[in-house]
């Protein structure tokens, strides 16, 4: 008999998915594992128990865990999950460490061997294993559809026999996997779609997609990327005059979309309460950042918020999960190519390098210890981000320049400013 796969059922209420499909599950029993998913796990994501028994897989109960040897999750599990797993159980999940230590020594305790998905090095190797890059595409898309639907007006523009419909204007904050995929789904849409960031390199890739790039190109814009790829921390005159560009245009617009996410940190502040007042009543605003501190003003995790003004702050939680189905069949892709460089492909067992570059990136725990070194000290130093992360400031808060009784209104509004960790 092989190794055990188990793969749980989220206890997660909010999340949906699941991290194994039809498909991996064919996969993982190829590389010489017995495949165990428990009961009901894939419902939430249209998958039924028939289709992964199908596929190979033996359909189980949760108390299965404890003979598994491998286990892959969504979410981290928690510390009564933990209680069932053998010592040396290799688990695989995303598991957001970032201010959970707590969390983090609960796996060492437990003496499994814990790898965080979303620390996969984003090297050419490892793309398929990109979990931020496959969820974000799909967070991206779904943003764009949450938008539309609150702002509940059509939006390409409609010539007919009783006028014409004008096209909806959307603006993408930060042009990443999700602001690339939001960008690209407005304009499928028929919206007028204009894009920022701060890396010169994002220019092109918005006007490749037939959006209308806004920024102050001035020279240091032009200097605002590093030797990686990745955006520069801009000076505070820089970010006052984008953000002065980016008051005026958002008032103008009818959906933005915000997906500025920097892991460890709280989100950016992109769109402050006074750029909020100025938004013409029906428009919305769509967070992606609102579970980690949120890029708006006012926005409220899990809500959809109407200002005083009438302007809706979406605030959906994971919603990644909100297409479960899809999400969970490349999550599962992504697991899978993970645990396939796990595996000896001689003796078709588990045989874990612990020299290999994605393994020593993601093993948060082994052999009942914290071995990544961003948490070994984390109760005695603070915590020191990567290079490879998006600027910590995109635009600096603003307020439209306007008449001051306008002024005078905005400062009225109320505003509550969400804290939180990525």
């Amino acid at each position: 008999m092989g190794q055990t796969v188990f793969i749980p059922r989220e206890l997660d209420a909010n999340e949906p998915r699941v991290a194994a499909s039809p498909d991996t599950v064919k996969r993982l029993a190829a590389l010489g594992f017995d495949v165990v998913v428990e009961a009901g796990a894939g419902l939430n994501s249209r998958i039924v128990d028939a289709d992964y028994a199908s596929a190979g897989a033996a359909i189980g109960k949760a108390s299965d865990v404890a003979k598994a040897d491998v286990v892959l999750k969504v979410r981290r599990p928690g510390d009564a999950e933990l209680k069932s797993y053998k010592p040396g159980t290799a688990v695989i999940a995303i598991m957001d460490p970032y201010g959970n230590d707590a969390a983090v020594a609960a796996f060492a305790k437990a003496g499994v061997t814990a790898f965080s998905m979303e620390f996969m090095p984003r090297i050419t190797r490892a793309q398929s294993m990109d979990v931020l890059s496959s969820q974000a595409n799909l967070a991206g898309y779904q943003a764009v559809i949450d938008g539309a639907s609150e702002y509940d007006r059509a939006l390409p523009m409609m010539m007919t026999a009783a006028g014409t419909v004008p096209a909806a204007k959307v603006f993408i904050m930060g042009v990443g996997v999700a602001g690339l995929q939001a960008i690209a789904t407005a304009r499928r849409l028929g919206a007028v779609v204009t894009a920022t960031d701060v890396r010169p390199a994002a220019k092109e890739q918005v006007a490749s997609l037939g959006a209308k790039f806004l920024a102050v190109e001035d020279e240091e814009f032009k200097a605002a990327e590093t030797a990686g790829g990745y955006a520069k921390e801009m000076s505070k005159e820089y970010q006052a005059k984008q953000a002065a560009l980016t008051s005026e245009h958002i008032a103008k617009q009818d959906i933005v979309i915000t997906t500025a996410l920097i892991p460890g940190r709280p989100a950016p502040k992109l769109v402050s309460a006074a750029m909020v007042a100025w938004m013409k009543p029906g428009s919305v605003l769509v967070d992606l950042a609102v579970e980690r501190g949120g890029n708006v003003e006012g926005a409220v995790p899990g809500q959809v918020v109407t200002t005083a003004n009438g302007v809706k702050i979406v605030g959906h939680l994971n919603v990644p999960g909100r297409i479960a189905a899809s999400a969970s069949l490349l999550y599962a892709r992504n697991l899978f190519a993970f645990v396939e460089t796990l595996v000896d492909k001689t003796t078709k067992t588990l045989a874990i390098n612990r020299d290999d570059d994605l393994v020593k990136a993601t093993m948060l725990t082994d052999g009942g210890k914290i071995v990544h070194p961003a948490f070994i000290k984390a109760d005695q130093q603070p915590h020191v981000e990567p290079a490879a992360i998006p600027a910590k400031t995109m635009v600096a808060d603003a307020s439209p320049k306007k008449a001051a009784p306008k002024k005078a209104a905005a400062s009225k509004s109320p505003s509550s400013k969400p804290k939180g960790i990525a």
